[in-house]
């Protein structure tokens, strides 16, 4: 499902170059919930931007849903995007003018789909994620998981093999971010789905049925993290970044 090779990734940071990641491997075999945690500055965002397609390594190989999107055009990244991954961001990105439904259609439309598949998709999207009282409200009239709720169903518009999750918890409090996490796992598990978080917390990988780690801008290792609490796998991660 995905799969990284030697990805080498820098940046100019005002005056200094920054090595993002450093020979960074990876590689997901199978639908599930995984993790990829480190401490902020890791390199985490950098790399789940590149697998999304969102950036390009500087070298390195990336394979996403049977695909090597290292050399693709900037249309045929587009493409891919829109069709054959899901992406959810920490800001959940809602137009603020449209309801919850118009948001999780608008991908649809951009596409050219037809308004009764649009909104099939929607209403058993949102249904799914028990949104669908909600559907025609706007985000300021949401809390902010119900918000995170209705961005994952955008995501899902298309049925992607793939799931990318940046953070996604970071706007909500401790019940909320529990639910969310529980919901990720559920998606992962219901559409036979490779479901990847970006996270720093423990709480949250412990969700996980593996975490990759990354210390400096290398994956110094794994945890299986399926049967383990948050307090047992913040232990082995702390003995990994050492």
């Amino acid at each position: 499902m995905i799969h990284c090779s030697a990805v080498h990734k820098s940046y100019r940071q005002g005056g200094r170059e920054v090595h993002a990641l450093r020979g960074v491997d990876l590689s997901i075999d199978e639908p599930g919930f995984f993790g990829i945690m480190g401490a902020s500055g890791s390199g985490k965002s950098t790399l789940l931007h590149l697998l999304a397609a969102l950036d390009g390594p500087d070298s390195g190989e990336i394979e996403v849903s049977g695909k090597n999107i290292s050399g693709l055009s900037d249309r045929k990244l587009t493409l891919f995007r829109q069709r054959e991954i899901g992406i959810v961001f920490q800001q959940f990105n809602l137009i603020p003018t449209m309801t919850a439904r118009e948001n999780v259609e608008l991908p649809g439309e951009l596409a050219g789909e037809s308004e009764s598949w649009r909104r099939e998709r929607s209403e058993h999207l949102l249904g799914a994620l028990g949104m669908l009282e909600r559907a025609d409200h706007r985000p300021e009239a949401m809390s902010g998981g119900e918000q995170q709720r209705v961005a994952i169903a955008r995501a899902l518009l298309f049925a992607p093999r793939v799931l990318f999750a940046d953070e996604p918890t970071g706007a909500l409090d401790s019940a909320a971010s529990e639910k969310m996490w529980s919901t990720l796992g559920a998606i992962a598990l219901e559409h036979e789905m490779t479901v990847l978080m970006v996270t720093h917390e423990p709480a949250a990988a412990a969700h996980c049925k593996r975490v990759s780690v990354l210390r400096d801008g290398v994956m110094v290792g794994e945890i299986e993290s399926e049967h383990i609490d948050a307090v047992c796998l913040a232990d082995r991660y702390q003995q990994l970044v050492r």
